[in-house]
């Protein structure tokens, strides 16, 4: 028996390691198109399966090394092809490595026992394409439940460390009797010795899993509590701008009857040009627009005095009556998040006259259309989902986008983004009359 238990070919460990980061390629973003993607991956599977059968006869010193070098392989490889940072793509490529640890030992055990009955090369093949299969079919449906609604992995150096370390001592243990058989860890039986790889392989898989499940809570929990401060902070912005609004109306109205006083008794054309600006600068806070949305006129009101402070034109074509089954938190996240993003872009644009902000709300069918759109001069990229800020602090921007689509996924509603002829769309859909 012990005749059938030899070492993994290295052919099969270079095809594992392939495919392990192929599965988490096909999780994380890629920068590169669906053919170069598929070029790059031809050339990493020719270069890992080389280096590793060509180094096959070298003496075991040499082993770590070139194991290390098979690793930076797989690193080169999907730090080439995933749009991410260097520690997310290293924390990846750890992962991958012991992933591929695992395929490779359980196919090579079960390969090697089934030898014994049937030793024909199909059966071999047969027994590679299955239980790869397995394991990374397995990998790439884990890891994409595990992530979803998951923005944007972030991984911290400490973290990167700890999957390294973690897949390092897996690493070590489950090779250890290959390389020391006198130890009280080591086992003398090569039937065996796949067994404890096998094990130590599948535990270290466990392991790391459970650590992404709790970086994954983490995040969850870290963007939820951003995405409700960011609902509160846009309700109470409303509270303040609704009592602004209530005394400015009744001083509008009071002081438009006093000057309408003063002009009927004064005639001193000093007395005429100050009564005259005063009226000019009353018109600017008159209540423009009537969605038939108080909160909305509101919302709207209030950030019409931005607009002005930078030369920012709004227009609106609203029916805001059909919000009216809207919770007011809800209105005020949707239309305070998206006029403060539309403001803050424009902002920057030099010339004033391209200053420009469109609001529309509307019905069709059994929905209700909200499109917020803004002039913008800069090339915008689209990333999950979400525009990609051009900002160096990126781990603190993006929530406001992201509560926009938490409030509307009460709704049952949809957003999507889109950047056609430098305008910038923020369109939503909901079901009219849609219970949150």
């Amino acid at each position: 028996m012990e005749n059938y238990y030899q070492d993994i070919p290295r052919l099969y460990t270079a095809i594992a390691e392939w495919l392990a980061c192929i599965t988490y390629c096909l999780v994380l973003k890629r920068k590169v198109k669906r053919s170069s993607f598929i070029i790059i991956s031809v050339v990493a599977l020719l270069v890992q399966s080389l280096f590793l059968v060509f180094t096959a006869n070298l003496p075991i010193f040499f082993w770590i090394p070139c194991m290390l070098m098979a690793v930076g392989f797989m690193f080169v490889f999907m730090f080439i092809v995933c749009d991410d940072t260097v520690n997310v793509v290293g924390y990846y490529c750890a992962r991958a490595f012991l992933l591929a640890e695992l395929a490779a030992s359980l196919e090579w055990q079960l390969a090697c026992f089934f030898r014994r009955f049937n030793d024909s090369m199909v059966n071999q093949v047969f027994i590679l394409i299955l239980v790869y299969a397995f394991v990374f079919v397995w990998a790439h449906h884990m890891e994409k439940s595990i992530t979803r609604g998951i923005f944007q992995l972030e991984i911290n150096t400490h973290e990167l460390l700890a999957a390294i370390l973690i897949a390092a001592a897996v690493f070590a243990f489950s090779n250890l009797s290959f390389i020391f058989s006198n130890t009280p860890f080591s086992v003398g039986v090569a039937a065996d010795v796949f067994y404890v790889r096998t094990l130590v392989d599948v535990a270290g898989i466990m392991i790391l899993y459970v650590y992404q499940s709790r970086i994954c809570e983490l995040l969850a929990e870290k963007e939820l509590s951003n995405i409700h401060s960011m609902l509160k902070a846009q309700y109470d912005k409303y509270r303040n701008y609704q009592t602004t609004f209530d005394m400015i109306n009744v001083k509008y109205h009071d002081l438009k009857h006093q000057i309408a006083g003063l002009r009927a008794e004064m005639s001193e054309e000093q007395r005429q040009e100050w009564i005259d600006s005063l009226e000019q600068e009353l018109e600017s806070y008159s209540p423009e627009l009537q969605t038939g949305n108080s909160v909305l006129d509101t919302l709207i009101a209030g950030k019409m005095m931005s607009c002005r402070a930078n030369n920012i034109k709004v227009t609106c074509v609203a029916d805001g009556n059909i919000l009216d089954f809207m919770h007011v938190a809800d209105i005020c996240t949707i239309f305070g998040n998206a006029l403060d993003n539309a403001i803050e872009s424009v902002s920057l644009i030099d010339d004033p006259e391209k200053r420009l902000i469109h609001i529309s709300v509307s019905p069709k069918k059994n929905f209700v259309i909200i499109q917020i759109n803004n002039y913008c001069e800069n090339q915008i990229k689209i990333k999950n989902g979400y525009p990609v800020t051009t900002k160096a602090d990126k781990s603190s921007h993006g929530f406001g986008l992201k509560s926009i689509r938490y409030t509307v996924d009460k709704y049952h509603g949809s957003v999507t983004f889109d950047v056609n002829k430098n305008w910038f769309e923020l369109k939503i859909l909901i079901p009219r009359g849609g219970i949150a």
